[in-house]
């Protein structure tokens, strides 16, 4: 899959809000696109390529006052060529790209620590390391592996860890002192989209209903995680209160299965590859893929203090290019396979390599006797979209996460960055994007981003 969020700008066919009905060349497997009068494969883009896309993407959504089909319907009766070569005349395009593809200056701090919780959400992250990505980028990043999110959290709050691999609510969270100290995160990347799944114990094979599923213990991977929110949406469309008709129990995702095995749960919603490991072990089967309750939901995500960017900004640059590269690398099916061998070994997945590219090639076996094809079960898109952050906010305080008033657009703005886009234009004196929010369809309702109160009161089934 491509990277989604990274469509060519200057063509009048790309839709850049990316609406489920969008019908541009990146949001079609296997197209290619035109790059200024040339073909690029999207799934071939490399890590420079991507960077100049961000940057002529936020540059022309600006210019556009984030006008989408304003700006379709200008490039539609001049062309984007003849586009490109007005702005072009008038913005230093090229000088804006220079200041992230050549301009960062050596790295203030080479020497990295890493941390993340062993599950193929972590993919790029993990990649990077025995795949070269880190040192390309003049790193040398350690990656360290991490037993759980609380874990993850305190170590990179004591500054044990100079960023981690993140679920995208921790640095929200964080950001707001939910369950910590109060601390200003950036999330500049997002690692995955979709990639989870609802796994139940084979003992209840005949339970396929959610509404048959009173007083069932489900785990997951900590409280400020997708995982939770998804979960407690799913049951609440069928009717049940998760605060009141099952039990959601914090359980780290490496003793998924274990506990599964043990009886200690009914199901997970876990990261993978701990739900393939369920169906691989004999002891589980998979309810539903997490894409199929919201397809394209974000996941995981590569999260700092706000501080590691301001007071070591080459290093920053750096290790975001580190990752954004890696993440783009991983985007192309083709390379699923020579990932999976990477990832596997006992100092990071610890996972047979059949279980890891079940999940990574969507070629997998359910558990209830089929073998199901979804190369997009897990996905890689580095774009952290804030209407994706807004959502995460309204079902913090749709289940009491978060009490009082919340500036939703303020915290997710500030929290998530599309930082490669922004940071050029900022540093060139230009006023930096900050329009990045689309409408998304959960289980058939759809979420608009600019009315977040009266989503959340929207449910039957909440606190907030």
């Amino acid at each position: 899959m491509t990277i989604k969020s990274l469509g060519n700008p200057f063509s009048a066919e790309t839709d850049l809000r990316h609406g489920a009905d969008c019908g541009c060349d990146s949001c079609a497997a296997g197209h290619a696109h035109a790059h200024h009068g040339t073909e690029v494969e999207p799934t071939q883009m490399s890590s420079e390529q991507m960077m100049e896309r961000a940057v002529e993407s936020a540059i022309v959504r600006s210019v556009f006052g984030q006008s989408d089909i304003g700006r379709r319907s200008f490039m539609g009766m001049l062309g984007g060529s003849t586009v490109a070569a007005a702005l072009a005349s008038v913005f230093p395009m090229d000088q804006a790209k220079a200041a992230i593809l050549d301009n960062l200056g050596t790295p203030e701090k080479t020497d990295l620590n890493i941390g993340f919780v062993p599950i193929t959400c972590a993919t790029p992250i993990i990649m990077a390391q025995p795949m070269g990505f880190y040192e390309r980028y003049g790193l040398n990043a350690q990656v360290i592996k991490t037993a759980g999110w609380a874990v993850a959290r305190d170590k990179s709050l004591s500054g044990e860890y100079d960023a981690s691999h993140m679920l995208t609510p921790m640095p929200l969270a964080m950001t707001l002192g939910a369950g910590s100290v109060a601390t200003p995160y950036i999330m500049p990347a997002v690692e995955n989209i979709n990639g989870q799944a609802i796994v139940l114990s084979n003992e209840h094979m005949d339970k396929r209903d959610p509404a048959q599923w009173k007083g069932f213990t489900f785990g997951v991977p900590f409280e400020y995680s997708m995982h939770n929110f998804l979960l407690r949406y799913y049951v609440a469309e069928f009717g049940l209160d998760p605060d009141v008709d099952i039990q959601i129990r914090v359980v780290p995702p490496p003793e998924m299965v274990a506990n599964l095995r043990a009886g200690n749960l009914d199901g997970y919603l876990s990261p993978d590859p701990f739900n393939q490991r369920a169906v691989w072990e004999g002891i589980g089967f998979i309810h539903t893929l997490t894409k199929d309750i919201w397809e394209g939901h974000p996941c995981c995500a590569f999260a700092a203090p706000l501080s590691f960017a301001t007071e070591l900004p080459n290093t920053y640059g750096a290790l975001l290019k580190s990752i954004i590269d890696a993440t783009q690398y991983a985007s192309n099916p083709d390379n699923r396979k020579e990932i999976s061998a990477a990832i596997a070994p006992t100092n990071y997945l610890n996972q047979p390599v059949p279980v890891i590219e079940q999940v990574l090639t969507g070629t997998y076996a359910d558990g209830l006797g089929e073998v199901k094809q979804v190369p997009d079960r897990i996905d890689f898109d580095p774009f952290p979209w804030h209407s994706m952050g807004v959502w995460i906010l309204t079902q913090m305080k749709r289940w009491g996460y978060i009490d009082g008033d919340v500036d939703y657009k303020a915290v997710a703005e500030q929290v998530y960055l599309a930082a490669d886009a922004k940071k050029v234009m900022e540093d060139l004196g230009y006023e930096a994007p900050d329009v990045t929010y689309k409408s998304h369809t959960i289980m058939g309702k759809t979420f608009d981003p600019s009315e977040p109160e009266a989503y959340v009161s929207s449910f039957a089934i909440g606190k907030g």
